[in-house]
């Protein structure tokens, strides 16, 4: 089937290109030679606001094209007798700071014409009331191994005006929803309105070829029923069909649902990523975001965005899913559906984050067009159902008390109705991906609903799990300490004669187990940035064994209190390990506690050192410290990265400096560089306390907010185990010394 969707994706590629392919001109070089188009990066323009000269100006994020040393390219806007155009630039010597685009900070712009300022509220109004213009900015091409960036002519102007807007587009209005979808203020209410008309005409060609490929699938398939019987035409998909015609159905579905990724890549909300030189997609996070300049991908070329790289995507999924024994997928409402005899896992909604109902109707508009004949029963409405969707929606739901009762008051029903019917032989596994911690209590408000829906339902998490699921390129995760893996929480039934207990004993309890499960997962290989939700897990494990747990004052202690003495808890076991460092690495930690990376004064230095039995100057020496005019402060990683470092040769190595050494060597130098480093640190201190060291100081740092750092020590950890493989390859080289005269 995979070959298939490849075959007939390439046929409907065809089709499609011989329809509009005169809209996707080729573009020619200074030499004058022709290279196929990857993308044309545009502006939005709105008229100046000074009256004095009312003139279309665009609204740029960045000038800048590719940042990658070596290959640098920018945009040089050149203003001459009232109008603007634009030049390649192929250098390092680019705009920086607010120079590089137009579009200042919360949605505020400047006239690249005269430098008026341009309010947000004037953007927005101008959006709303007359529409954005639109500027060729640029043109990215194929070249040889590399991409070509060429400055925009009149000729790739006119061949995106060619393209009228087609006739049946989807004008299905956006949900109102300011934070996951920000474009209807800025008068893009319509899902049309995400679109150029190039963009919309060629979707619509992609998605009405569908059918003439199903006809083609078709007739090739019953082709074959003269020699194998199983090729007859049969039922369709729809009533579970297994014949030609439900063979014909499926690969229409798999080429839909390629012309429905072709969507994220082909809309005026995509940009360009000047980093990677790349497209970036309409859904780089769970929302859809405004866009100023935007880059408008040929989908007929072989390159990012193109409509075959979402064929094969798809093919690929097709590929690596199994394809025995005999599945079934149904839609079923998880409130009232019958759990007898299944075996539940589930990732349920995380309260507020995901809009998921009406961020699917970006797809959903463009499905229902192709699958409408194919799949009756599967988009029967015009927008995907929401009313009994169970997300924390304060826009649907009356403000965000509302929202919140709606999601608490379900989400307890669903798992107590699971409670009453499932399979108890085998535990529910509940899958938890989302981290955003509140200032106050140090818990989301989603991870409490989830655990206070579990317990009060009766249910008791008796195991919890990291399993790595998450792309550790998507932009969520890009540059931040996002969430590597998903968190599984094994659930039973609690017993219905569980103990109550005091708070005293829970705290016992709790310290005793917690201290052994962090170990365990500190062991197990789990990323620092994950341990921290992990650990929650045999915490709350404690919590939920128990029918109830007393407070002092004789009130049952609330889950969201047991959050934050879990939390409370694990600080402390980590900080148990302090005893037990070097002085120097004992000082570290206790400055970067209090500091961070920061200068303070001499006077602190020397009395924090003191109580920690060493000296500013012994720390200087031991290279992890500056002391000088009267202030005082670590070394950062980025400080001390020298690749060349060796711990043999040095008279004393602290944990602290064994620890920053290489996680700033493997943020500057790669794996490569680290391996030695730590086979001759290896020499002289123990790697787990290391390695452990790692996790306390990512603790540390995501205390502090130093995302910088955090990121620096979830990195070293997060590899070690690969480079502790790496380092035992390495030949140590023990410096020579005299040994002893026999005479």
């Amino acid at each position: 089937m995979a070959d298939d969707i490849r075959y007939y994706g390439q046929l409907l590629r065809d089709k499609a290109f011989a329809k509009v392919g005169h809209l996707y001109p080729k573009v020619k070089d200074e030499h004058g030679d022709e290279h196929t188009v990857i993308a044309w990066i545009w502006a939005r323009t709105v008229t100046n606001p000074n009256p004095a000269n009312p003139v279309q100006v665009p609204l740029v994020r960045s000038w800048w094209l590719s940042k990658k040393k070596g290959h640098e390219a920018w945009i040089k806007p050149i203003v001459e007798d009232g109008s603007i155009r634009y030049e390649i630039q192929h250098n390092a010597d680019g705009p920086k700071g607010d120079a590089d685009g137009t579009m200042l900070k919360r949605g505020n712009a400047v006239s690249l014409i005269d430098g008026t300022p341009i309010p947000s509220d004037y953007v927005k109004s101008e959006g709303r009331k007359h529409g954005y213009g639109a500027d060729l900015l640029a043109v990215v091409a194929e070249g040889n191994r590399a991409r070509l960036y060429i400055s925009p002519s009149e000729e790739q102007r006119e061949a995106a005006k060619q393209a009228s807007k087609p006739v049946e587009i989807p004008t299905e209005l956006l949900a109102n929803d300011p934070k996951n979808l920000w474009t209807p203020a800025y008068g893009l209410t319509e899902f049309a309105d995400l679109f150029t008309n190039r963009q919309l005409t060629v979707l619509t060609t992609l998605a009405d070829t569908v059918a003439e490929v199903r006809e083609q699938v078709l007739a090739d398939a019953l082709a074959k029923a003269e020699k194998d019987p199983r090729w007859e035409l049969g039922e369709p998909l729809d009533a579970g069909g297994t014949g030609a015609q439900a063979y014909a159905d499926a690969i229409s579905v798999y080429l839909s649902l390629a012309v429905s990724r072709q969507t994220d890549y082909s809309s005026s909300i995509c940009s360009w990523h000047n980093g990677r030189d790349t497209i970036r997609n309409v859904f780089a996070r769970q929302a859809i975001p405004m866009a100023w300049d935007y880059a408008e991908v040929n989908p007929f070329s072989t390159k990012s965005g193109s409509f075959l790289g979402q064929v094969n995507w798809v093919a690929e999924a097709i590929q690596n899913v199994p394809a025995h024994p005999k599945g079934e997928a149904q839609q079923a409402d998880a409130a009232t559906r019958d759990y007898k005899n299944v075996v539940v896992s589930t990732d349920p909604p995380y309260y507020d984050n995901i809009g998921y109902s009406d961020l699917s109707d970006y797809f959903y508009v463009w499905l229902r067009r192709m699958l409408k004949d194919i799949l009756p029963s599967t988009v029967r409405t015009t927008l995907t159902p929401k009313a009994q969707e169970l997300v924390a929606n304060p826009y649907r739901h009356g403000g965000k008390e509302g929202a919140a009762e709606f999601f608490v008051d379900g989400f307890n029903h669903v798992f107590a109705h699971i409670r009453e019917t499932a399979n108890l032989d085998v535990p529910m596994t509940v899958y938890y991906a989302y981290k955003q911690q509140d200032e106050k209590s140090g818990t989301s408000t989603g991870w409490y609903a989830l655990l206070d829906g579990l317990i009060k339902a009766g249910w008791e998490i008796t195991a919890t799990w990291p399993v790595r699921s998450e792309l550790s390129n998507r932009m969520i995760a890009s540059g931040t300490n996002a969430l590597a893996s998903s968190i599984v929480l094994a659930c039973r039934p609690r017993p219905a004669d569980a103990p109550s207990v005091t708070m005293r004993i829970f705290n016992s309890v709790l310290r005793s187990e917690l201290t052994e499960e962090l170990r365990t997962l500190m062991a197990s290989g789990i990323d620092p940035v994950d341990l921290n939700q992990a650990a929650i897990g045999p915490g709350i494990s404690v919590y939920s064994r128990y029918s109830r747990i007393r407070e002092a004052d004789g009130t049952d202690m609330p889950v969201q209190k047991a959050l934050e003495v879990i939390n409370r808890t694990i600080d402390e076991v980590m900080g148990d390990a302090d005893s037990d460092y070097d002085a120097d690495t004992r000082f570290a930690v206790k400055w970067y506690q209090s500091y961070g990376w920061a200068q303070e004064n001499t006077g602190m230095a020397d009395q924090l050192a003191r109580s920690c039995g060493t000296s500013p100057d012994a720390l200087v020496r031991g290279g992890v410290f500056e002391a000088a005019g009267g202030k005082a402060r670590l070394l950062t990683p980025a400080e001390m990265n020298d690749k060349h470092w060796h711990p043999m040769q040095d008279d004393h190595v602290s944990l602290w400096e064994a620890c920053i050494r290489m996680a700033g060597i493997l943020d500057a130098h790669g794996v490569d560089a680290v391996a030695p480093v730590m086979a001759e640190a290896g020499e002289r201190l123990a790697m787990d306390d290391i390695r452990a060291l790692g996790f306390r100081m990512y603790h540390e740092a995501e205390k502090r907010k130093d995302t910088e750092g955090a990121i620096r020590f979830n990195n070293l950890v997060s590899m070690w185990d690969d480079l502790s493989l790496m380092a035992d390859k390495e030949t140590v080289a023990r410096p020579a010394f005299q040994g002893e005269l026999d005479v």
